[in-house]
């Protein structure tokens, strides 16, 4: 089914065959669970851009994202966006305890999410403590990183956050892709700058810069980490 560039695919796909299970809210879970589990969730397409959910709209859903990369962010009274962080496969989103959804995610390319109606996936929960721990693991894994973006945000200068940024982002694609000196970078340098709190302008000054003194390559769709030392001592001034 398609509507405002969202594709519903109808029940079928399997947990078990699911390329994230292993590092998702779903990994705790044992064979017989995930066959009942798969059973709560309908696999949800978004295009570029599209949003999944909206900040202060009622939570009905909860989110395992698939495939893709979401940007979460907040708007500020004055109308300007900040981004408060970028989902990736693995990350499990709508749980929260005001009822209501205190960011914004929409879709930076394709993305393929697993979507939950709240209320069935609360049931299922109530008797498994195991699923509970692991949803909690995620959410103090999700605390870290804001904690890590609030000292991200603080009094550092633009090449340091540029360098910390990079070698975060860097180390939450592991899990993914493994580990390499090539950082693709899906999100916008508008995307960036909201989300250190610099401008545009300077973030891409700041790339051109690290490019220049040879820390880095500025390649299509991301960056290579030529001089990954100095990067690192950059991010830890």
């Amino acid at each position: 089914m398609k509507g405002s560039g969202v594709t519903i695919e109808p029940n079928g796909h399997f947990c078990s065959d699911c390329a994230v299970r292993d590092f998702a809210v779903c990994s705790s879970l044992d064979p017989a669970e995930l066959r009942e589990f798969e059973h709560l969730g309908r696999r949800v397409q978004f295009s570029s851009g599209e949003t999944v959910f909206s900040e202060e709209d009622i939570t009905t859903s909860f989110y395992n994202l698939l495939e893709g990369v979401m940007r979460l962010y907040k708007l500020l009274p004055d109308g300007r966006r900040q981004i408060v962080g970028f989902a990736l496969p693995g990350d499990f989103l709508g749980m929260n305890i005001s009822g209501r959804h205190n960011f914004s995610a929409d879709a930076i390319g394709a993305v393929t999410v697993c979507q939950f109606a709240k209320l069935p996936f609360g049931r299922f929960i109530e008797d498994r403590p195991h699923l509970l721990r692991r949803i909690n693991e995620l959410a103090i894994r999700e605390l870290s990183q804001a904690r890590d973006h609030m000292v991200l945000l603080g009094r550092r200068s633009a090449d340091e956050k540029i360098a910390a940024f990079l070698l975060c982002w860097r180390e939450r694609l592991v899990s993914q892709k493994g580990v390499s000196d090539m950082v693709p970078l899906p999100m916008s340098r508008q995307d960036i700058a909201d989300y250190l709190g610099l401008t545009i302008e300077t973030v891409s000054r700041t790339f051109t810069k690290l490019e220049r003194h040879g820390a880095i390559d500025i390649v299509h769709g991301g960056i290579n980490l030529l001089d990954p030392a100095r990067v690192e001592a950059l991010a830890a001034a």
